[in-house]
Parts: structure tokens; C-alpha cells; sequence
């Protein structure tokens, strides 16, 4: 089962699963318009944007080794990835639980909602 982080909860959990693992990475599962609506920054961690439908071909360019936390609008496309991350040998998973909606209303006002 990947757990489901509230955003609030993210560098807690990122803390909690590094255990020297390198930077944590959140994966930006949304499409490339809605990144451009509305995107968070990087603060403690590694942003790495790869559509949903992408990311099996790009599977190479996330690291292993490290915590990923799923990103994308409200949870739904981001449990999917996480899910297949999971699949293919990732362990250090987690499905950030409403989306960039919720990051807006809990970490970062200033991320606009679309």
C-alpha cells in the first residue's frame, strides 16, 4: 500500500524514508499546460515534471534509489504512477493526497488554482 501524504506532511515524510538515499524527488505527473497554470518549487527537494503518459519511456530518469513522492492535480493521476513506479521496483513511494489543490490550500498560497 503507498501512503498517502498530505502535503503538510511532505518533508516529515521525506525525512522519515531518505535514510541517506540522496534528495528526495517530487514527480510532477501533470501535463505540460497545467504546469504552466500552476507549479510548486522545489524547497528540500528535487522537482521532476514527466507526464502521466510518459513516464513509462522515461522510467530511466527517476532515481531508484530515492523517496518519490507522486504529484498531480488531485491524487487520482498521481496514485496511477505511483502504482507503476511500484511495480517496477520502487520502494520509497508515496502519493502526495490531493494534489497540487490541496499544496495550494496547505503549503503555498501562491500556487494558483485551476
Amino acid at each position: 500500500m503507498i501512503p498517502q501524504i498530505n502535503p503538510s506532511d511532505l518533508h516529515a515524510w521525506f525525512a522519515q524514508a531518505q535514510h541517506g538515499s540522496g534528495q528526495p524527488i517530487v514527480l510532477d505527473v501533470r501535463e505540460n499546460w497545467e504546469l504552466q497554470a500552476a507549479s510548486v518549487k522545489a524547497q528540500g527537494f528535487e522537482l521532476l515534471a514527466i507526464p502521466m503518459g510518459d513516464v513509462p519511456a522515461r522510467l530511466a530518469e527517476i532515481a531508484q534509489g530515492r523517496p518519490v513522492a507522486c504529484l498531480c492535480h488531485h491524487g487520482a493521476r498521481s496514485q496511477r504512477v505511483a502504482d507503476f513506479l511500484a511495480q517496477n521496483g520502487f520502494t520509497a513511494l508515496a502519493n502526495i493526497a490531493g494534489g497540487i489543490d490541496a499544496w495550494s490550500a496547505q503549503l503555498d498560497t501562491s500556487v494558483p488554482h485551476y
